[in-house]
């Protein structure tokens, strides 16, 4: 491959994978916990304990986690000409969109964990389950951009 990584082209890409796993890990788990949180009542034992699980798993997790995606992915895809405008790179440009939108579900996944925290129970365990597709959805639409290239 070339490009500015040259040879570790492969060890980022692999990175990449890794902390991609990590996060949508992290995107499954934080709803469902949230679930449970919301059955709890505010300001309980068994409150604080979610709060302290949620906290845990964004800090520990998701967050780092996101943000190594968006670091090692943005150097994959300058490394495949995107800055310069090189041409058959439709999949990519839908791929970051994607992931674009999925960093939007963190930071609203996260804002209503915050709000569990501070005693409000947003939204309906209904609304919570649907919200935990959102991953699934997004990680079939972006490995078949990144796998079959349709664009």
């Amino acid at each position: 491959m070339s490009g500015f990584l040259g040879n570790a082209y492969p060890w980022v890409k692999a990175l990449h994978v890794i902390f991609v796993i990590f996060w949508m890990a992290g995107l499954f788990m934080l709803p469902r916990f949230l679930v449970y949180h919301r059955a709890t009542v505010p300001g309980s034992a068994e409150d604080a304990l979610w709060i302290e699980r949620e906290r845990r798993l964004r800090r520990i997790i998701i967050t780092p986690a996101m943000v190594a995606v968006w670091l090692l992915g943005l150097a994959l895809a300058v490394n495949l000409g995107l800055l310069d405008g090189a041409p058959g790179l439709g999949w990519l440009h839908a791929k970051l969109a994607l992931v674009f939108l999925l960093s939007g579900y963190h930071g609203w996944m996260t804002g209503t964990a915050r709000k569990m925290a501070s005693g409000l129970r947003p939204g309906s365990d209904r609304g919570l389950r649907l919200a935990n597709e959102i991953p699934s959805l997004a990680t079939i639409l972006i490995v078949i951009l990144v796998i079959v290239r349709p664009f």
